[in-house]
């Protein structure tokens, strides 16, 4: 028995931007020996000694789902019976870069290919921001970075236009920072310096961008709007405190409307008795009225002046009660003395004249 060996090895490389498809090439001339006996296997060498299988024909059957990572994505291009045994990878992804063997073999003869995959990634939607304040005078940084992508990537800031989105040059203000070309400094700010500026992020397998707004506003607009704001607060606060003392002023009154009937008056007097003389006179002769006068003026003195020393020995914090019983034994006290005045001034005086003098 004989057998013979017929090798045929190829080695190429590809280069495939993530998320396309791509297809690697793998032709033999073994199909025709023995339809029964052939096998055909794709290998993933991800280090020297590790390797994973990612498609196989086998005894008539074709196994596509032994890389849990692949599965779903890898197949046969064409006739691979025929001798196009390549293998078609969809979606790609970082992970499906790296070494790939294609292993033909039928009737004791055998053919391979290799294939080195390399796959890249565009930069992501890089994140902008500024840094500093946007004043006239100050110094503003803008700032620009991507998340992931393959590397190198490459920064480039420049100034569209609002109109037609044209790109520009930068103001001369501006410096570009070369250790890290995603930030630009714009130094001295002025009105000029406004405008819309676009960060392009670069690699070989693409580009993204983000775009920031700079809106440099006068020292004296940010004064006069500071001011503005203070006394807008001030206002605020002086109307709250007029309205806090006025509530606080109305509860003060009705309290103290309140209170005042359960107050008791230090100012207020005790009740004074009047005499009064009686409308009609009585049945004695006009003499005796005339000789009583000086009688009464007397008694009317004696009754002021008792009563005088009675207000006066009166005290003014006196309540309602005991200022009624003052001016009743006051009353008693002034009849009797009128009665002890008629008695020493007119002894002769007879009763129907005394009983003249009535107290109310």
């Amino acid at each position: 028995a004989s057998c013979s060996v017929w090798l045929c090895e190829a080695q190429t490389e590809f280069k495939r931007v993530a998320e396309e498809n791509v297809t690697l090439p793998c032709h033999h001339r073994l199909g025709l020996l023995e339809q029964g006996s052939l096998d055909i296997e794709w290998l993933l060498h991800i280090s020297e000694t590790v390797q994973k299988a990612v498609i196989t024909y086998s005894g008539g059957r074709v196994y596509d789902d032994l890389n849990e990572e692949q599965k779903g994505r890898v197949s046969f291009t064409s006739n691979f019976l025929a001798g196009d045994a390549s293998l078609q990878i969809i979606s790609l992804q970082s992970s499906d870069a790296g070494k790939y063997i294609c292993k033909v073999k039928n009737a004791g003869q055998y053919e391979w290919a290799r294939i080195t995959l390399k796959v890249v990634e565009k930069p992501s939607k890089p994140k902008c921001w500024l840094e500093g304040e946007m004043l006239e005078g100050k110094e503003l940084s803008l700032q620009c970075r991507s998340a992931s992508g393959t590397a190198p990537i490459s920064y480039r800031w420049q100034r569209i236009s609002e109109e037609d989105e044209r790109a520009e040059l930068l103001p001369p203000n501006s410096r570009v920072n070369i250790s890290n070309p995603g930030q630009v400094l714009l130094k001295n700010l002025t009105q000029l310096s406004s405008g819309l500026y676009q960060c392009v992020a670069t690699n070989e397998a693409g580009q993204e961008s983000c775009v920031l707004r700079v809106t440099v506003q006068h020292a004296q607009n940010i004064s006069m709007i500071a001011g503005a704001a203070c006394g807008v607060v001030l206002g605020l606060s002086l109307l709250l405190l007029v309205v806090r003392l006025t509530i606080r002023r109305k509860e003060k009154k009705k309290y103290e409307e309140e209170e005042a009937p359960n107050e008791i008056r230090e100012d207020a007097e005790a009740p004074k008795a009047h005499l009064v003389k009686p409308s009609s006179s009585s049945s004695g002769s006009r003499s005796s009225r005339s000789g009583s006068s000086s009688t009464r003026s007397t008694a009317n003195s004696a009754s002021r002046s008792q009563r005088t020393l009675s207000t006066e020995a009166t005290p003014h914090l006196t309540p309602p009660q005991y200022n009624q019983r003052q001016a009743d034994r006051r009353e008693a006290e002034a009849k009797k003395a009128d009665y002890s005045s008629l008695g020493k001034v007119g002894a002769g005086m007879v009763p129907a004249q005394s009983r003249a003098f009535q107290t109310v």
